[in-house]
């Protein structure tokens, strides 16, 4: 379904009992709102599930960037406000964890919980030429230079030999989506710094991260857990990044485990 918030198209999907509380899915970069069908099973009993494709990505609008990490959670403040929901949980990886971020410092009256899958708090200086590089790849070659190494990034060797039904899938929405909406939100992701904000986050947070998660370790969750008082860590083992999909089963369990003690 489409509606129009923040200035854009947004594309997004509904799914749940009408009065049931609304648990908010935010997806990673260079995919969409798809990445969370591991999710919905377990969570459209219970909840109201909203999940969006973000600017720039799926079938919602990729105006010309750079965008910023602010604008997109304004998207999301902005797209609530339209379906008339004024409280969610709100569960993102990596890029959504980003997003969920700055919601939990600049928005936290409408956040109900965070989930903060995958993500990282800061992208150090050094960092800086690979998001350069992957920029400039996008803009001269389009997405296919991103597939094979971002796949190789987000499932480990076993998985992607095991389950191509989910990793191929993967490799179209990697393939298929927008150079112009990849290149502004790595614009956005290039310049975050949120670390020593994160003591101001009070709603109750869980962070999950796959154990062996070269895009976003282990240490990236730590910092963020040692700095949101009161959250929860949970790890998750054979897990690289999109550990939602890797380990749905143990994912879902952390999740649904987390909602329920709220």
């Amino acid at each position: 379904m489409k509606i129009t918030a923040n200035g854009i198209s947004m594309n997004y999907q509904l799914e749940g009992p009408a009065n049931a509380p609304v648990v908010t899915l935010s997806h990673s970069l260079a995919t969409n709102l798809s990445m969370w069908d591991p999710q919905i099973p377990a969570l459209a009993s219970r909840y109201r599930v909203l999940r969006y494709d973000t600017r720039g990505h799926g079938g919602t609008d990729a105006p010309e960037g750079p965008y910023t990490l602010e604008q997109l959670a304004e998207d999301v403040r902005a797209l609530l406000q339209a379906l008339g929901v004024s409280r969610t949980h709100f569960i993102g990886l990596s890029m959504g964890g980003m997003i969920g971020q700055i919601l939990g410092l600049q928005h936290p009256q409408i956040l109900q919980s965070l989930v903060l899958s995958n993500t990282t708090s800061r992208v150090p200086a050094e960092a800086k030429p690979t998001w350069d590089e992957r920029i400039r790849a996008a803009r001269t070659q389009g997405m296919e230079p991103h597939v094979e190494p971002t796949i190789g990034r987000w499932f480990t060797a076993s998985f992607r030999e095991r389950r191509p039904d989910v990793v191929n899938p993967v490799r179209a929405m990697i393939q298929a989506t927008s150079p112009r909406g990849y290149i502004g939100c790595c614009q956005a992701i290039a310049r975050l710094d949120l670390t020593d904000r994160l003591h101001a986050i009070t709603v109750p947070t869980l962070i999950i991260v796959g154990e062996d998660d070269p895009a976003t370790p282990v240490s990236a969750s730590r910092t963020i857990h040692d700095r949101i008082k009161g959250s929860e860590l949970v790890i998750l083992k054979s897990a690289l990044h999109l550990s939602n999909m890797e380990q749905s089963e143990a994912f879902n369990g952390a999740v649904t485990a987390f909602l329920a003690r709220l």
